[in-house]
């Protein structure tokens, strides 16, 4: 199975996590080191499905959203020279409901992010 490490390194992958039917990660003196993802033994606890189920929320108001507005997310996070995506913005925004954070970040780019049904 050498060969699969040498393909995805090929491509430029510095892989971590599970792809596809595999887990990889870094090893030291190995470099990159897989195998066959194993099935969890146990089933998700009940705040584990909770912050999935948020997850899970967030994607559906951001495919709400219409594309306009989620291009304003994405131009925000370059123009604030972020290290995440618009759409990790909003999730974080949803998620965390930090208005003053994406308040900040309004500011320095000049862009309304939060809808306006949003604001009290």
């Amino acid at each position: 199975m050498k060969t699969l490490a040498s393909f995805v390194r090929f491509f430029g992958f510095n892989t971590q996590g599970d792809l596809g039917p595999y887990t990889f990660y870094t090893d030291k003196r190995k470099g990159l080191v897989f195998f066959l993802r194993a099935p969890p033994l146990q089933p998700p606890s009940k705040l584990q499905t909770t912050v999935r189920n948020n997850i899970r929320l967030a994607a559906m108001s951001w495919k709400s959203l219409n594309q306009s507005h989620r291009d304003r997310w994405e131009l925000a996070s370059k123009k604030a020279h972020l290290k995440i995506t618009g759409y990790n913005l909003f999730v974080f925004w949803t998620i965390k409901h930090d208005d003053a954070c994406i308040h900040t970040i309004e500011r320095l780019t000049n862009l309304n992010l939060i809808p306006l049904e949003y604001h009290l």
